[in-house]
């Protein structure tokens, strides 16, 4: 589900018995991952789209997409040669709201969602 800090995924450690729910919380704790869910929220985008609008490498972000894919929070459509990411699961950001209105309770005011 998510990459671990050996840079393998945490979907083989949920195998090994790491509960789901540790899993798509540690698929959400890299910065990375976050400002994809964050680009994607607003609408679908091509990874040369994400790799311009972020500026990250494009291994970066594929690796990051695929993360995020098998977590089942993000898929793609194939139009052509290009393959066009979306967010799969709409109650994210509910999550993510969550996730704002806490911080910001704790003194951590953060934007996890885009603007609407």
């Amino acid at each position: 589900m998510a990459i671990n800090d050996a840079g393998r995924c945490v979907s083989a450690d949920i195998a090994a018995g790491v509960s789901p729910a540790a899993a798509l919380f540690h698929s959400l704790s890299d910065e990375t991952r976050l400002r994809i869910v964050r680009r994607l929220a607003r609408g679908e985008a091509r990874v040369v789209d994400l790799t311009t609008e972020l500026g990250l490498a494009q291994s970066t972000v594929s690796k990051h997409l695929a993360c995020l894919r098998d977590c089942g929070l993000v898929d793609y459509r194939a139009e052509g040669r290009q393959s066009f990411y979306a967010l799969t699961r709409p109650e994210l950001m509910d999550l993510l709201a969550s996730a704002e209105h806490l911080l910001s309770a704790t003194g951590h005011t953060v934007t996890l969602r885009p603007a609407p």
